[in-house]
């Protein structure tokens, strides 16, 4: 399963758009273009595009108005919106709300619906909870009581009914019919509704029933993936059938927040408890869903940095692997990136709160250089900021342009733009990636560090609390001896002048690197370095 035909080209503006005289056309050409691209075509990679979590269905946050904003003004931004729920009125402030979508549909722009977990009625509402035990879509217990927690064994049909209630309320039917024809329409979910885990999986009699006691791990996590496979598809289905515009459902893709594969791999012993990896597939999930937004995250509530051996840009050189596993099983898998730095005023593990008592300053540009490092790494379709959904403007927006900025800049930069499409991405292989706990035989070659070696680097062996001053990796055009290399760096702790990268099968370069990143295009027959703008 993959995302369906697409009935609009890429590229292809209506009439009705072509009379629309302004600034957002060029813009929004290129955002219809990139949204509508494969993986991988003549082209290359389709170059990325900016979101975010924030919905605006507060006062002062990222409304779909700031968003046609922000387009016209020539960011590349997937314009998004709340899903609605079935008992949603289309009046008041809602409609207000809503109102853009009409520009949207101007302009023949995709869109994203971005929600909740679309399986929580299964739970919470009664009429599924409190269904005989035989009929119930959630765990049942050897002692015949219901948990809180959807059953990966329990009815399928439960699932595609929630799926038709989400997209056929009256509010789903109007923004139909004031945009018709979408080219693209993402369904977005936070994906975070509690599911029975595969080591309680013999709590659930039903999986008693069918394979009694005594199975091995990776038997029980494949039944419990596959199981999920089935019932995602299920609602997703159900979703589709509630549509009534045909456009809509041809062209619905769905994307659930961390269906990817497991960002921890090898970091401790037992990091195969908290996947569901079994030999031969790394996580079910580009099974279960057409995409997935994978947390580039600073957690607040572990020692995570942005500068240490525990980051997100060390755990994410895990996924090239996986995101190349992803696309043999499911081509047009849209993998984009969720990012967050841990912020949180209110709570006092607030990471920005953790960085000042260690003498440091969390800026915009830090975050926007840490950020940018995980989109040159992995080249996502999109990337999608995290803040509360009653964040504002005023807190959040600052750490948000330098995102937009970095997609932006792919757009602008031919020479980015090259590397983007085509570029090959560097594997160090002078070094191991520093999580070895328990690797899989299959993906003991994996190709899993791609941080370049500095003059700066800290000596080995490193530990988690290692501290790095630069992070750097490269990406390659050409063949030998005409080789050209981007080299992506940046520096979180603070800028460094005049830092020797090597870069492997060439030879150390002399550069600067700064908080917010900076980029080297690197000449093999020129013997040259050339700072990037």
């Amino acid at each position: 399963m993959g995302v369906v035909a697409l009935t609009l080209a890429g590229g292809v503006l209506p009439a009705s758009v072509a009379n629309v005289a302004d600034a957002s056309l060029a813009v929004a050409d290129a955002i219809r273009q990139q949204a509508l691209r494969p993986n991988h075509d003549g082209a290359g990679r389709p170059l990325p595009l900016a979101a975010h979590w924030n919905m605006g269905i507060e006062a002062n946050g990222f409304t779909p108005a700031y968003q046609m904003q922000m387009i016209a003004r020539g960011h590349h931004l997937l314009p998004w919106f709340h899903t609605p729920d079935a008992e949603m009125r289309l009046d008041g402030a809602w409609l207000r709300y809503y109102e853009p979508i009409k520009r949207v549909a101007e302009l023949q722009l995709p869109l994203a619906l971005v929600g909740t977990q679309w399986e929580h009625p299964l739970t919470d509402d009664p009429a599924y909870f409190d269904r005989a035990p035989r009929d119930n879509p959630n765990v049942v217990g050897t002692d015949g009581r219901v948990q809180r927690q959807v059953s990966p064994f329990g009815p399928v049909t439960a699932w595609r009914e929630v799926g038709r209630r989400w997209t056929s309320s009256p509010t789903m039917k109007k923004l139909q019919e004031w945009y018709p024809d979408p080219p693209r329409v993402l369904f977005v979910s936070n994906n975070e509704h509690a599911r029975l885990p595969w080591s309680d999986a013999a709590t659930d009699g039903r999986y008693r029933e069918r394979y009694g006691r005594g199975r091995d791990d990776d038997f029980t996590r494949r039944v419990v993936g596959d199981g999920w496979i089935e019932r995602y598809r299920a609602l997703q289905d159900g979703m589709r059938q509630g549509l009534t515009s045909a456009a809509w459902r041809a062209n619905a893709v769905f994307i659930g927040y961390d269906a990817f594969g497991p960002p921890h791999f090898g970091r401790m012993p037992r990091w195969r408890v908290h996947s569901l990896y079994v030999p031969g597939r790394i996580a079910p999930w580009p099974l279960a869903w057409d995409g997935g937004s994978p947390s580039f995250y600073v957690f607040n509530w572990n020692a995570s940095t942005d500068y240490t051996v525990h980051s997100p840009q060390i755990e994410a050189m895990n996924w090239p692997f996986m995101q190349a596993e992803a696309e043999r099983v499911n081509p047009e898998f849209w993998l984009e990136l969720s990012t967050w730095d841990g912020h949180e005023p209110a709570q006092p593990n607030d990471k920005r709160k953790t960085y000042a008592e260690r003498g440091q300053t969390f800026t915009p540009d830090r975050y926007g250089g840490m950020v940018q490092f995980g989109l040159w790494l992995l080249r996502p379709r999109s990337v999608r900021e995290f803040r509360g959904w009653t964040d504002t403007l005023a807190n959040a927006e600052p750490y948000f342009i330098p995102i937009v900025r970095a997609v932006d800049r792919v757009h602008a930069s031919p020479t980015l733009r090259a590397f983007w499409q085509r570029g090959r991405l560097v594997a160090n292989r002078a070094h191991r990636h520093p999580y070895q706990r328990d690797i899989p035989p299959e993906y003991r070659e994996a190709d899993r560090w791609f941080l370049l070696d500095t003059n700066l680097d800290p000596r080995r062996p490193w530990s988690l609390h290692t501290e790095l001053p630069v992070l750097s990796l490269a990406l390659v055009l050409g063949q030998p001896p005409r080789r050209r290399w981007l080299l992506c760096a940046h520096a979180p702790l603070g800028d460094r002048r005049d830092v020797a990268i090597t870069v492997p099968e060439h030879r150390p370069v002399r550069v600067d690197v700064s908080v917010a990143g900076s980029f080297y295009l690197v000449d093999e027959a020129a013997q040259s370095v050339e700072a990037v703008r």
